[in-house]
């Protein structure tokens, strides 16, 4: 009786193909995973604090615009109903989310060795938001929310109406109504998230962000204002109107 079989060499080739392949795919596989993870958890935490806003409104008779004062030193324990900080407001929401009055007070894990948070951000070059100038919250899923420490000392409303291309950046009255949400917490990469093609200005709508590890990073600003919690750049606003 004959015997068919595989000889050793085709075993190997077929193998090989098998490794090109993989070697070929894996990559994608992995950076879109990613991709989808960054941008479930930041429509959620978009979503989240909007909730917080609208929450307070029912509760306590204000949201985002209603605020006039900055976070202390113990926002974390500051209530809506005496105090009228964007702290107090996220207070009665953020179930276990732990309070920094300075987002620098928050340590991370580099090489090894522990070292002060950082973030690397084109948004914070403009406009001077950085770990320096907010407190923060860490969330129980570990997300860090960053907020302007100056959050408060302007009113944080817009107009009926007003289009999200009509005020692009920190000037005017919603100056200081801007903080950042960093999905991935302390783990690295802390890169703002960014647009392979197209302004990330929000005055035009061009921008398209790529499932890559240079772009699609988990770092966004945000702009706080009224009821909502929306992005402060073309980036964001494209990750958040987008499925994949």
């Amino acid at each position: 009786m004959d015997k068919k079989a595989f000889t050793l060499a085709e075993v190997l080739i077929t193998l090989g193909i098998i490794g090109v392949v993989a070697a070929m795919t894996i990559p994608t596989l992995i950076a879109n995973t990613r991709a989808q993870q960054f941008r479930s958890k930041f429509k959620k935490t978009i979503s989240t604090l909007s909730q917080a806003a609208r929450l307070n409104q029912a509760q306590y008779g204000y949201d985002f615009s209603g605020i006039n004062k900055q976070c202390g030193v113990n926002g974390g324990s500051e209530h809506p109903e005496t105090t009228y900080s964007i702290c107090a407001v996220l207070n009665g929401a953020l179930t276990g989310a732990t309070f920094y009055p300075n987002s620098t007070d928050i340590k991370m894990n580099k090489k090894g060795k522990t070292t002060t948070y950082t973030i690397d951000s084109e948004f914070s070059k403009v406009h001077g938001l950085n770990t320096n100038t907010t407190n923060a919250y860490i969330l129980s899923d570990g997300t860090i929310i960053m907020l302007s420490k100056s959050l408060g000392t302007n009113e944080c409303n817009l107009a009926i109406g007003t289009q999200l291309k009509d005020i692009i950046n920190m000037d005017g009255k919603m100056r200081f109504c801007y903080g950042y949400i960093d999905v991935n917490g302390t783990s690295l990469p802390n890169k703002e998230v960014s647009c392979s093609s197209g302004s990330n200005s929000l005055a035009q709508n061009n921008c398209v962000v790529n499932n890559d590890s240079k772009h699609m990073t988990d770092l966004f600003p945000i702009r706080i204002h009224d009821g909502v919690v929306e992005p402060a750049t073309a980036a964001g606003r494209y990750i958040l109107h987008t499925a994949k």
